[in-house]
């Protein structure tokens, strides 16, 4: 590596020390497509001499090759480092450098300027303390830089610099900056930035990057590295209240029972009284144990064991928090939701929501609004496409403990995962909980699903009928519900087309309602169920999502998953209300399996081939299969 200090050569130790005593501060640099944000940190990277000398050959070959600055050196190929990125001249990935200065180590993230990858852009700045936005003094405040700015806003990154580039290709023109800085200002009043400093550069030609440039004689700020080495951010970790996600139960032998996590924020000290705040229970903290030893106090950042002076009930994805000063713990909140995959947001769909150590089954109840991140307006809107940004109210399974990410980043975040693919689709931040739903609890009651279903002579039981339009659900399902009323079963059968009638007539075929149209079903199939019935459920419900929504809604073996496996071609042929004909000629939208997709059951507790037999066999077959039985009609 080029030298950057002789310490390196002459006393590694000194060096090494001098490294490990200086501040680090984190920050990203974003902006629109060509603004220059990767040449500003290859040429960081460059004066800072932070390049190793394979490094510096690659580059200075690869200038040549596919470079945009002739013969010079074009920094930015320091950082795009993805094959496409090289090849289209873009950033696509989020691509972290290290580099220092005498004063400061730094960790900084180039993002995308594409719209397509604002998500990377998120992804980057929600570690950082500073936001530098690019802005081409040719171009000015454009759309993309609003909504990077925003986004650096919704994060909770309060200093920003904006660095007006390219001031080579304006003549260095002060007006030209003035202007620029007076709309921005303007745009940022609302997003609630502590600080915005303002630096004319040029990152290709190094004016007021590492120096003060005599070509804007005007002006008297400080260069870029001057800043980044002297602001001050507050820490974001050490002054808020104790938190510790726990990550694993330390159970070595019988004599020790320790709590492992990484401290989120705050301090704690041997003394401290700690609590649980899912059960309430407290204790306090008797000893930080560390593999080098124990510690008389351990911060933000650090991992460590913690011992506990009395045995109270502790698992992993608990949270410990400062008794005095505790978090919120409910199940219902409201967020700000940045939807990160290509598949829309469904409200009403069950997905994992991960926060710290702790993962549980959530579903968003209510899109209230979405936000235009380019003009900061609320828009109405049902689902979210990527990138986009809404204010969602989550339900989820079971009561997590965290804060308002205004408050306390580290436990205010949390991702939503798809349940099938495990794809990371949505990152939040929650606002607040929701109060009305500590308002509600179950009430118990002294007769249950048992004693109904006794009184019944049977078990409650769900059987789900699913399949394509056409298929014969309805018609098996009647048939079988025939069968098991002469028998002296109690029955009732929820069919797609009559709830339509009623319970979910405001409903209409996006996937939206399809998914809020299965989930009221659902609900209501796990009512009869607990009324003692046998249910029949007859309803296309193409989304495995929800048919799993629905199982999970009920006790193991109590929910049946009967897929009437017809073929398309069979059901067109069928088409017994004409809407196959209509679907086709472009008539009927969003109709399943010609333009809308239906997902086949992967493991289903009974398959009917509806194409092959008659209705009154399939029908047969099921009840034979369930009851053992065979009931003629």
């Amino acid at each position: 590596m080029a030298h950057q200090s002789d310490l390196i050569a002459q006393d590694i130790h000194a060096y090494l020390k001098a490294q490990e005593e200086k501040s680090m501060l984190r920050f990203i640099t974003c902006g629109s497509v060509d603004d220059g944000k990767s040449t500003l940190i290859g040429r960081l990277l460059w004066d800072s001499k932070m390049i190793f000398e394979d490094q510096l050959a690659s580059l200075e070959a690869d200038s040549k090759k596919v470079g945009t600055q002739g013969e010079n050196i074009d920094y930015a190929l320091l950082l795009d480092g993805l094959q496409a990125e090289r090849e289209q001249g873009i950033t696509i990935d989020v691509a972290y450098r290290f580099f220092s200065t005498d004063k400061r180590k730094f960790i900084v993230a180039d993002t995308p300027g594409h719209e397509q990858y604002t998500r990377n852009m998120v992804t980057g700045a929600s570690t950082a303390g500073v936001a530098v936005i690019l802005i081409d003094a040719r171009k000015g405040v454009l759309t993309q830089s609003k909504r990077h700015s925003y986004l650096v806003s919704l994060v909770g990154i309060r200093h920003v610099v904006l660095a007006v580039n390219k001031m080579d290709l304006v003549d260095y023109d002060e007006q030209v900056f003035a202007d620029i800085c007076k709309e921005y200002s303007a745009f940022a009043t609302d997003l609630g930035f502590d600080t915005i400093t303002p630096i004319p550069l040029s990152a290709l030609e190094g004016d007021n990057v590492i120096q003060l440039s005599d070509r804007t004689p005007w002006y008297t700020g400080p260069t870029l590295i001057s800043y980044l080495e002297t602001v001050q951010i507050a820490d974001v970790g050490n002054d808020k209240p104790f938190r510790m996600p726990v990550q694993w139960v330390n159970r070595p032998d019988l004599d020790f029972r320790g709590f492992s996590g990484t401290i989120a924020s705050g301090t704690v000290r041997p003394g401290d009284e700690i609590i649980v705040p899912g059960s309430g229970q407290s204790s306090c903290v008797s000893r930080i144990v560390t593999f080098d030893g124990d510690l008389d106090a351990a911060g933000a950042g650090q991992a460590v064991t913690l011992t506990l002076t009395d045995e109270i009930d502790i698992s992993r994805g608990d949270l410990l928090s400062d008794a005095q000063q505790r978090p919120e713990h409910a199940d219902q909140f409201e967020t700000h939701l940045v939807w990160m995959h290509e598949e829309p947001l469904l409200p009403g769909r069950s997905y994992l929501l991960k926060t710290g150590a702790t993962t549980v089954p959530v579903q968003v109840t209510t899109l209230k609004h979405k936000i235009n991140v380019n003009t900061l307006q609320q828009e109405p809107g049902k689902s979210l496409a990527l990138n986009e940004v809404g204010i969602c109210n989550l339900s989820l399974s079971k009561a997590i403990s965290c804060d308002p990410y205004q408050q306390n980043r580290a436990t205010g975040n949390f991702i939503l995962i798809d349940r099938f693919t495990n794809a990371t689709v949505g990152a939040g931040m929650i606002n607040f909980a929701l109060r009305r739903a500590t308002n509600i609890h179950w009430q118990a009651m002294t007769i249950d699903k048992n004693a109904r279903a006794e009184l019944k002579g049977q078990k409650s039981r769900v059987l789900w009928f699913t399949g394509l339009s056409g298929a014969g659900k309805s018609t098996i399902a009647n048939l079988v519900e025939k069968k098991l009323h002469s028998i002296g079963k109690h029955t009732y059968t929820l069919d797609g087309d009559n709830v339509r009638h009623g319970l979910n007539r405001d409903l209409g075929f996006t996937d939206v309602d399809r998914v809020e149209n299965i989930r009221r079903v659902a609900e209501t199939a796990k009512l009869m169920a607990d009324a003692g019935l046998i249910v029949l459920v007859s309803f296309i419900s193409p989304f495995k999502s929800e048919r799993q929504l629905a199982r999970d809604l009920l006790e193991p073996g109590e929910f049946v998953e009967v897929f009437v496996d017809t073929p398309l071609t069979i059901c067109e042929e069928r088409d017994v209300k004409g809407l196959y004909k209509k679907a086709r000629a472009g008539e009927l939208k969003n109709f399943t399996g010609v333009d809308s997709v239906y997902e086949i059951p992967e493991n289903p507790e009974i398959v009917v081939k509806g194409g092959e037999h008659p209705a009154e066999q399939l029908a047969e077959d099921i009840v034979r299969k369930l009851w053992g039985i065979t009931v003629p009609l």
